[in-house]
């Protein structure tokens, strides 16, 4: 596995050994040990959860605030997707900034994402299906959302916004600097 920390600290892109011989392929997706040493994360993740949308879908951006905070290993079993996080931690250099990186069936490729940040993701082909592991349990008064076109952040979500589909919830999401942080 190879592990690189990403301009956000503490954020990692994680490309797992994939071995292919003529009947497919053979790849370890997770492994706690090996994880846990190249990344210094430490995390014991406790929920996995798993979505499937369709192509121009926006999920984002989300986040869960204080105790019930989580860290998200995430991955793309089938399609591909622009995964986004944004640094929400107001003690980190990198505050209010975002990374973002395709993530595919094709490629393998997973994003580590710590607690502190939002997290998002736009749908680039006819369907995906999101696969992710939380180390905290999901919990509905902690959760917290950034409008995914703000301004301020104004990330590209590599589709135009005509072919956007964001739900009714995730429209009337606040802006960063309005954000319950």
């Amino acid at each position: 596995m190879t592990v690189t920390e990403t301009k956000l600290k503490g954020c990692f892109i994680l490309e797992p050994a994939v071995f292919t011989d003529e009947r497919g392929y053979f790849m370890e997706s997770f492994n706690k040990e090996r994880f846990n040493s190249a990344t210094g994360a430490g995390v014991n993740f406790v929920q996995d959860n798993q979505s499937f949308s369709t192509k121009g879908v926006v999920r984002a951006l989300h986040y869960q605030l204080g105790e019930h905070a989580q860290a998200k290993l995430v991955r793309v079993l089938n399609g591909a997707v622009l995964d986004v996080a944004v640094d929400l931690r107001k003690d980190s250099p990198t505050f209010g900034q975002h990374i973002a990186v395709e993530l595919s069936d094709e490629n393998k490729k997973q994003l580590f994402i710590p607690r502190g940040f939002a997290h998002g993701f736009s749908v680039l082909t006819d369907t995906a299906e999101f696969f992710y592991k939380c180390d905290n349990y999901y919990n509905k008064a902690s959760e917290g959302g950034i409008v995914y076109n703000d301004p301020k952040l104004n990330i590209d979500w590599k589709l135009p916004e005509d072919q956007l589909k964001v739900s009714d919830k995730d429209a009337v999401l606040p802006t960063f600097d309005k954000a319950r942080i």
